[in-house]
């Protein structure tokens, strides 16, 4: 028998240049978050240079906690992402179902407008958006900034692709003890597609968190406005930048999406592995 050592490589393994160009990927994108913390943690004085005997300090965070009304901010993000969630779980799920099982007339164009949606940039779409948003009233609520994502284009075409995939006996066992068609979805199929409603809700959620852009032209007060857009109380260059406050507010605006990776990343990488999501 041959030995292990005489085995020529696969072409699926790893070789050193695939390595080394790893580390280097995954060192570029943990510089700008190794700054970041080291300034939040540190005197405005050493922002720009390393020093081991440099002092440790919370008043960063002090400072910036105290020049935005964070708790506020918290809370709409909060309410925001799990509203914006909610509804596209509950929207999609009932899409998918009907995409995957049902078949009537136009059931294909209609599904492809869903695909050309996965197409089109949303920026594209902000100045109808505003204008529909405004008609409606709902300029500077939360239930106007999640009003545009209600409807998930990604989430419709991954979870019609999973229930596609679970054998249709599963429904007709379902039928003959007496399940009807939401009942069939509710304990059939939304169990075996677990994984991929857990993966779509990581992805959904990091999205909408450190969305900006909509959210920065639909809202004018602080009764709707997300972390991010509340950020940008730290860019006026009047008083001069510090860089300190400005990574401490920073850290704090991605604290609970990083907190939550560290705690649960086994189960992060395990969903989206199971999903497909590459």
């Amino acid at each position: 028998m041959d030995s292990p050592r005489a085995r020529p490589a696969s072409l699926g393994d790893p070789t050193w240049l695939d390595k080394l160009a790893a580390w280097l990927l995954a060192l570029l994108w943990i510089l700008p978050l190794v700054y970041a913390v080291w300034t939040a943690f540190h005197p405005g004085e050493f922002s720009t240079r390393f020093a081991w005997d440099a002092p440790l300090t919370l008043d960063n965070f002090r400072r910036a906690w105290a020049a935005a009304p964070f708790a506020r901010y918290f809370l709409n993000t909060t309410l925001l992402v799990a509203m914006i969630l909610a509804l596209q779980l509950v929207l999609s799920t009932l899409a998918a179902y009907a995409f995957a099982r049902y078949r009537f007339r136009g059931s294909n164009v209609a599904f492809a407008l869903v695909l050309v949606q996965l197409m089109i940039v949303p920026d594209i779409l902000l100045v109808e958006n505003y204008k529909t948003t405004a008609q409606l009233g709902l300029v500077d609520t939360l239930l106007g900034i999640g009003l545009p994502y209600f409807a998930s284009a990604f989430a419709i075409f991954l979870l019609r692709q999973t229930f596609m995939g679970i054998p249709k006996e599963l429904d007709e066992a379902a039928r003959v003890e007496g399940a009807g068609p939401l009942q069939i979805l509710w304990r059939v199929y939304v169990p075996l597609a677990k994984p991929v409603y857990a993966a779509f809700a990581l992805v959904s959620v990091s999205f909408h968190w450190n969305n900006f852009l909509w959210p920065l032209i639909v809202t004018n007060s602080t009764n709707a406005r997300p972390l991010t857009v509340g950020l940008q109380v730290f860019s006026s260059v009047d008083q001069g930048v510090d860089w300190s406050v400005i990574t401490a507010a920073t850290l704090m605006t991605a604290a609970p999406l990083l907190i939550a990776f560290l705690l649960f990343q086994r189960q992060f990488v395990q969903s989206f592995m199971r999903a497909g999501i590459k």
